[in-house]
């Protein structure tokens, strides 16, 4: 009894060191170990004029739980944009704990 209990204690704490070993949660061109937030370029069109900005974001828990929908099309539509001209992207992450992945349309 007293081995399987330190036996699950081990599991336990393997688990809880793995879920927390700075795990890049959030996709990112760059990443910092303790914090990221960074904004980057996708893509460009030959459309100008972009009077219009709509965002989209998913966000993740210790890489565990995620939700959100940041697809160009949320975007699009959070911005009520038509004709794309650009597709950017930002991310940002705190100690691999909580993470934020967002697409920024601009357009009109």
């Amino acid at each position: 009894m007293k081995q399987l209990k330190l036996a699950l204690t081990l599991a336990g704490i393997t688990a809880a060191a793995f879920s927390l070993a700075a795990c890049q949660i959030v996709a990112t061109p760059v990443a910092g170990w303790v914090s990221t937030d960074v904004k980057y370029g996708d893509v460009a069109t030959t459309a100008t004029g972009a009077t219009k900005e709509g965002k989209a974001c998913a966000k993740s828990i210790l890489g565990w739980v995620s939700s959100g929908d940041a697809s160009v099309a949320a975007a699009k539509a959070a911005g009520g944009i038509t004709t794309v001209s650009s597709v950017d992207h930002t991310a940002s992450q705190i100690l691999g704990i909580v993470g934020e992945w967002c697409t920024v349309v601009k357009g009109s």
